[in-house]
């Protein structure tokens, strides 16, 4: 078994915190995050607990080193998905200077954090897919 540098030991356990952080405030106040929801989606607010749990699920997976490889590359998927269908609208279509800044952080962030969430994916050696057989 492939043995971690404790850094990146530190950097998956800091993502972890961040993640279940969002996921708990996801559930906590799915309000604050309806208008964010695509109009296009059915469900509403059931998108903010939905998300949420995946935030939560994700940052237990790293923080237990258990299903990594898996809830990483759900992650980055999540996030890209965030990007194309809230962020991006966002940044193109802000009403004020203030909004569109803050949508185009967003992009950077949710972009960030998705690379080193497949960085992660990546390095789970000892976490296969089923189906793989390259790592």
């Amino acid at each position: 078994m492939k043995q971690y540098h404790i850094i990146s030991r530190i950097a998956i356990y800091i993502l972890s915190i961040v993640t279940i952080a969002v996921g708990v405030f996801h559930i906590k106040y799915p309000h604050d995050l309806l208008v964010y929801v695509p109009t296009f989606l059915p469900g509403g607010i059931t998108w903010a607990y939905v998300v949420g749990a995946c935030f939560v699920l994700t940052g237990l997976s790293f923080m237990f080193n258990q299903y990594v490889k898996f809830t990483s590359y759900l992650l980055a998927f999540w996030l890209v998905i965030f990007i194309l269908t809230i962020h991006l609208p966002n940044a193109l279509n802000a009403s004020n200077v203030e909004m569109q800044h803050a949508a185009w952080i967003n992009v950077l962030k949710d972009t960030a954090i998705a690379a080193f969430a497949l960085h992660i994916g990546a390095g789970a050696f000892h976490q296969h897919f089923q189906l793989e057989n390259s790592d």
